[in-house]
């Protein structure tokens, strides 16, 4: 700007670097919008945005903070005052009329600037709320400008001129004088109104989606910019993928034919393959297929994500990554404990001692996913299903996922809830021109006609290849923890096996390990016994992690005796390979991902699968009459599944009868209340959160009925709120709270009552006993709630 306007600044200084001017942070974020275009490609899904989703989304950006020119607001950045108390987005569409006469456009570009920060409208206009529409309902023109103060006319004219001559060459803009700061609060009062106005009513599903892909356009930009953070623009999971596959395993005759037939398929993906017959491997040869014909069809760098539903099973899958890809910073980590796996990579170490360097860089690389910076993301659902929620805070998510590749391993993990809106959200990742693949070692058929109805697409199923016998059934009367059970793992293990005992919770996990875990340290040494479950902190369980993984890694030969006990932490993508498994029975599908951890090479006799029954009775506290296995799995299923495996006890498992024994189980009057279930929940999903009518009204009331559906919470043990709070005293950032997280404990969402909370850390703390070899072993309660023991929870 020039002439006698005052410098007027977007950003006030922060760690050293200097105020950024308005001008330079608009331009930043329009570069941004450039960015993200050439990142996302054509969005089909948008079509229905005046001249385009991504020139409107240009606009926007240079546009969105203009109101920043309020004297108030700059006097707030140079800290003149605290706080300025109004919303700069509403003074920017007062800059709007003058430069866009194409009422239409104009209306696009003024939605995405008002709803940048917050939501245009609140659910229930006649309740509180913190939308733009509720901080300035009922104010007249005088009022407005009474509340926004005093405003430089001079800035304002060097503004509106500034973006006259960079939108010259736009189609649909003018060179209508410049406002004065008077006409620009009345222009900004009529344009609020007229949002209001059209935003009211809902719309339909087309318009919806492409508001909200909008508004996600210009928020990623603008966090983006502000993060003066740059997008990867290189996809490694593409051409040469194969042959990067050949050196990584020593051979160029590697692949295998079902491998071969996934990479050749073009469109949405099924594929049944049991474990250890490189899934992975075919699942992102599909995907670097995908990746080429998206490209070629909407000019995108498509974004690889890949989907568990475990975190264990989720960080040995971004290592196993790594190892192919020339520059792993490529590589997203999309979960909860993002910054935990980065700050274990990043320090080497998993016993607490990672330095502030170390944290520093492992916030910034869980910020850089946070920003969606990385082409390949290893995330849970929840991640992307997060996209639903909309809004400023997360309608970035959908415009991200626009063209990308989307592998969803192991869907039998899921309860018919989570299934049924991972199915819903499936169908709009479709119309956002996603390719989506399925993989599974268990996919009943009503699974796989489920996934086909929610896509309008057609869908290539693949079976991957049956091998000799790896597996033999053996059923025990006595449950997993009586003495006649325990005795006989004791006698494998005397004999130098290595036997891997799943326990359905983590009582029972705990009071076996007890039992069988001193005879092996005595023998073997103390990492001989390895005990694993979901109630370790976190710094431990990284710690047995990747003990179990070191010396049970599937490739290690001769195979190391040893004992595992664990829960069902141990089901999906952990390469381990031990000599026999011990299990409680539990639904098949989890029972058949059990028996892949035992002969996974399949390279000798059938190894014996030993099958406990459960016990069975209600839930404490569980009203509804059902009974549960192990207080954990619905009892029906379970029941189903051991009926079919007793009439094959002794038999080796054959896998490609495997389906067959899942179609038993969901034809039944289970399956069939199991499949009415997943439909009623896809269904629920999709009218509550995908059809996007009211696109730019608040959904709070919405995001803690979600969050309480997939998110727990985490605590630390009252022994360690001193070093805790040391970490946060000596490292005052992000990095030491990051630091702190090696004591947080993951409990379910309702495990808050049996929990204080520290307002001063923060975080909340349980008087609990816990041992570092056996995790949490109980919870002391706090006044009024019930004593948690580890059975009651998964």
């Amino acid at each position: 700007m020039s002439g006698t306007a005052p410098a007027v600044f977007a950003k006030s200084a922060q760690r050293g670097r200097a105020p950024e001017l308005l001008t330079d942070h608009l331009l930043a974020t329009q570069d941004a919008v450039r960015e993200l275009r050439q990142r996302v490609g054509t969005v089909t899904a948008a079509a229905v945005v005046p001249t385009g989703l991504w020139p409107v989304a240009e606009i926007a950006a240079l546009a969105h903070d203009l109101g920043k020119v309020a004297r108030g607001f700059q006097d707030m950045l140079t800290g003149r005052t605290r706080s300025w108390g109004h919303r700069h987005e509403l003074l920017s569409l007062g800059f709007l009329p003058a430069l866009l006469p194409d009422a239409d456009q104009r209306l696009w570009v003024a939605s995405a600037v008002i709803t940048h920060h917050r939501s245009l409208t609140d659910p229930s206009p006649s309740g509180p709320g913190s939308s733009i529409a509720a901080l300035y309902t009922g104010l007249t023109v005088h009022d407005l400008r009474e509340e926004l103060g005093d405003i430089d006319d001079a800035a304002v004219s060097a503004l509106h001129a500034w973006m006259a001559r960079i939108l010259a060459t736009s189609p649909g803009t003018s060179g209508t004088p410049a406002p004065s700061a008077a006409d620009l609060v009345a222009a900004a009062h009529v344009e609020l109104s007229r949002l209001r106005q059209r935003w009211r009513h809902p719309v339909d599903p087309g318009t919806g989606l492409a508001a909200v892909l909008l508004q996600g356009a210009l928020t990623l930009a603008d966090h983006l910019s502000s993060a003066h953070a740059a997008l990867h623009h290189h996809q490694p999971i593409g051409a040469g993928l194969a042959d990067r596959f050949a050196r990584h395993f020593g051979a160029t005759d590697w692949s295998r034919p079902h491998q071969q037939h996934c990479g050749e398929v073009d469109g949405h993906l099924l594929l049944r393959s049991p474990t250890g017959s490189g899934k992975t491997e075919a699942g992102l040869l599909w995907a670097a297929r995908q990746v080429h014909a998206l490209a070629e069809g909407t000019g995108a760098v498509p974004r690889v994500v890949f989907t568990l539903p475990y975190l264990a099973s989720i960080n040995a899958m971004v290592t196993r990554l790594s190892g192919l890809v020339d520059d792993p910073e490529l590589i997203g980590v999309a979960h909860s404990r993002a910054a935990s796996y980065h700050l274990a990579v990043a320090s080497g170490t998993d016993d607490g001692s990672a330095s502030q360097a170390a944290a520093r860089k492992a916030v910034s690389r869980a910020a850089a996913t946070r920003l969606f910076r990385e082409t390949v993301r290893v995330a849970t659902p929840y991640q992307l299903l997060r996209a639903a929620l909309a809004g400023p805070a997360h309608a970035g998510t959908l415009l991200d996922l626009a063209n990308s590749v989307i592998i969803l391993d192991e869907l039998h993990a899921y309860d018919t809830t989570r299934l049924g809106y991972i199915l819903a959200s499936a169908a709009l990742w479709e119309r956002l021109g996603c390719r989506i693949a399925v993989l599974s070692a268990t996919l009943p058929t009503a699974l796989t006609d489920l996934v086909a109805a929610a896509l309008h697409t057609a869908v290539t199923t693949v079976i991957g290849p049956v091998g000799p016998p790896r597996h033999r059934i053996r059923l025990r009367e006595h449950a997993l923890t009586d003495p006649v059970v325990l005795a006989e793992i004791g006698a494998r293990l005397a004999a130098d096996e290595s036997v891997l005992v799943v326990a359905n919770n983590v009582a029972h996990a705990q009071a076996l390990y007890d039992v069988l875990a001193p005879p092996v340290q005595v023998r073997h040494g103390e990492a001989a016994a390895v005990l694993l479950h979901s109630r370790f902190t976190r710094g431990d369980r990284n710690r047995i992690e990747q003990a179990l993984t070191d010396r049970y890694r599937a490739a290690r030969l001769p195979r190391a005796p040893g004992l595992v006990v664990a829960t069902q932490v141990v089901e999906v993508s952990l390469d381990i390979d031990l000599d026999a498994l011990y299990t409680a029975a539990a639904p098949l599908e989890a029972l058949l991902q059990r028996f892949g951890r035992v002969n996974r090479r399949g390279d000798r006799q059938p190894a014996d699968v030993v099958i406990c029954p459960p016990g069975y009775g209600p839930r404490r506290g569980d009203r509804s009459g059902r009974e549960y296995a192990d207080g954990v799995y619905e009892a029906e299923p379970v029941r189903l599944g051991w009926q079919i495996l007793s009439r094959r006890d002794g038999q080796p498992v054959d896998e490609t009868a495997a389906t067959g024994w899942l179609d038993e189980i969901y034809t039944s009057a289970w399956g069939q209340t199991w499949n009415a279930e997943v439909e009623r929940a896809r269904h629920r999903f999709t009218s509550d959160f995908l059809t996007f009518d009211m696109p730019f009204t608040a959904r709070d009331h919405l995001e803690d009925q979600f969050d309480a559906l997939f998110n727990g919470t985490d605590a630390i043990l009252a022994r360690d709120r001193e070093n805790y709070a040391s970490l946060l005293t000596e490292h005052p950032d992000r990095a030491g709270r990051l630091l702190g997280e090696q004591y947080l404990i993951p409990l379910p969402d309702w495990a808050t009552g049996i929990a204080t909370y520290d307002k001063q850390l923060r975080v909340r703390i349980i008087d609990g006993d816990y041992d570092d070899e056996r995790g949490l072993l109980a919870v002391r309660p706090v006044a009024g709630t019930a004593v948690y023991t580890p059975g009651e929870v998964l």
